[in-house]
């Protein structure tokens, strides 16, 4: 939503909100069609959250990031998506200054943290699968609550701290910001360039390692196993189809990412129109959306928990022990 530098007084003097162009029956269609994103988005990943916390054979350190990840999907839902569908349907910020700051804060923020939290589950998955057994030796629940905990206040003192050195476009019917070069290049290596190279790395090392466990698999095949051998090779299966799984979800999140960067540098090289910032930034929230319908899809234990959540069972005593892995 950056955009080049340029007199506020003489574009507030100039805006002013376009008239509707679509019909009554479009127009509702569009808000109709916007509740279900939003509906989707929110109770989406509600179901993800309430899953991972209730059910304890859930209760892992790679569960805990899916859970961080979906509490940030559900924040974005709640409090971005409806501001940014409204904006986007109306062409023109109809809420006011007041919360045009809390909705520029609070997309900033979760933006971010949603960044590092996808970074945070290529990290996971990597020592998982390079070291299994260091990995379950020294990553407890605790080490990631803790790992998280650190990294949503580093995201919040940099998101205080680049929102104080913003300047804001307050014109009626807009809502803006705008960066000087320094902080547009600060805000690109924090916010893109170093979690991208993070997740691009090690992914490619993860899906490398992954194959080199489907090989060991095919020779353990092959012999006739005793029961540790077993055991390993239905760990290593196991550790390969979360990374697949969760391999499709970070392919998902980066190609709803990369338009709005890519967009935001063309913003300080050529002006964008509203419309096409707006879209990108719709692209990016979609992002939120998705998720959860990947985990419905790959996932089977997301699946039977739904199931036990909508028919209530989640209510009953001892519930929380209900198996719902294979």
């Amino acid at each position: 939503m950056n955009l080049t530098e340029f007199n506020q007084s003489d574009r507030c003097e100039h805006f002013s909100c376009p008239e509707r162009s679509v019909s009554p029956a479009v127009y509702i269609l569009l808000y109709v069609c916007s509740a279900a994103v939003v509906l989707l988005t929110v109770c989406g990943n509600l179901l993800v959250i309430i899953s991972v916390l209730h059910f304890k054979q859930l209760h892992t350190p790679t569960n805990t990031l899916v859970l961080s990840l979906a509490v940030t999907d559900f924040l974005i839902g709640a409090l971005v998506m409806p501001s940014m569908l409204i904006w986007t349907i109306e062409s023109c910020w109809i809420f006011g200054r007041g919360f045009c700051i809390c909705f520029l804060f609070s997309t900033i923020f979760l933006m971010i943290l949603s960044v590092y939290n996808v970074a945070l589950i290529a990290v996971d998955r990597y020592l998982a699968l390079s070291n299994p057994f260091l990995y379950m030796n020294t990553i407890s629940m605790r080490t990631m609550y803790t790992v998280l905990y650190f990294i949503c206040c580093v995201n919040l003192v940099y998101s205080s701290v680049i929102f104080y050195f913003m300047s804001f476009i307050f014109c009626p019917g807009e809502c803006y910001y705008i960066l000087n070069e320094v902080w547009i290049v600060i805000d690109l290596i924090y916010s893109f360039i170093f979690p991208l190279s993070v997740i691009i790395i090690l992914y490619t090392r993860v899906f490398v390692i992954a194959k080199k466990h489907a090989t060991a698999i095919r020779e353990l095949n092959n012999h006739t196993r005793p029961k540790t051998q077993k055991i390993t090779s239905h760990s290593m299966k196991s550790e390969r189809k979360a990374a697949k799984v969760l391999g499709i979800l970070v392919s998902v999140f980066l190609m709803c990412l990369l338009p709005y960067f890519i967009y935001s540098l063309l913003g300080y090289v050529i002006e964008l129109q509203l419309e096409t910032i707006q879209k990108v930034m719709i692209l990016v929230c979609l992002n939120s959306t998705f998720n959860p319908v990947i985990y419905a899809l790959f996932y089977p234990w997301f699946r039977r928990c739904i199931n036990l959540i909508i028919t209530l069972q989640i209510f009953q005593t001892d519930s929380a022990l209900i198996s719902v892995l294979l």
